[in-house]
């Protein structure tokens, strides 16, 4: 399982291509041979990059859903819609899809936020200001998430 770490700042050019950092890089290394796929977030305006491992631990999650359920039928293709491979170049580059970059709202400035096993793809602006709104209210939701004694707490 993949676990990433760090926050990073970098631009993205006039194709939609960014640096990936040479600290994120050094993370992702042994995963940079099978590829990547980058998607919509469900809840936030930004984009998801998963490794290719991380991505069919997730598929074989959602292909275990019953297709002869309309609202499985119609969560899997709004899950699925804009999905696209991509992959780092030889310089290090990552090539952000035209459609995900103004779904995301991408416009130079960019936020990279590793999120456990997938990294968030930010504008700074958004990302910023998703940061600042969260605020107020991440030590009641750190309380609710993470100081249960059921299973899907950690304490």
């Amino acid at each position: 399982m993949v676990n990433l770490i760090g926050t990073y700042e970098c631009k993205a050019d006039s194709k939609g291509r960014l640096m990936v950092p040479a600290a994120l890089k050094k993370q992702l290394l042994p995963l940079l041979q099978d590829g990547f796929v980058i998607k919509r977030s469900v809840f936030e305006p930004c984009l998801e990059l998963y490794p290719m491992e991380e991505w069919n631990v997730m598929m074989a999650k959602v292909n275990k859903l019953n297709r002869f359920r309309k609202k499985n039928n119609d969560f899997i293709r709004r899950f699925t819609a804009g999905v696209k491979t991509v992959e780092v170049d030889a310089n290090g580059r990552l090539l952000i899809p035209k459609d995900l970059l103004g779904f995301a709202g991408i416009t130079k400035e960019i936020v990279l936020n590793s999120a456990i096993n997938i990294v968030e793809i930010w504008d700074k602006d958004k990302y910023e200001t998703a940061i600042e709104d969260a605020t107020g209210d991440f030590a009641d939701l750190a309380e609710e998430v993470m100081g249960q004694d059921e299973e899907d707490g950690i304490s």
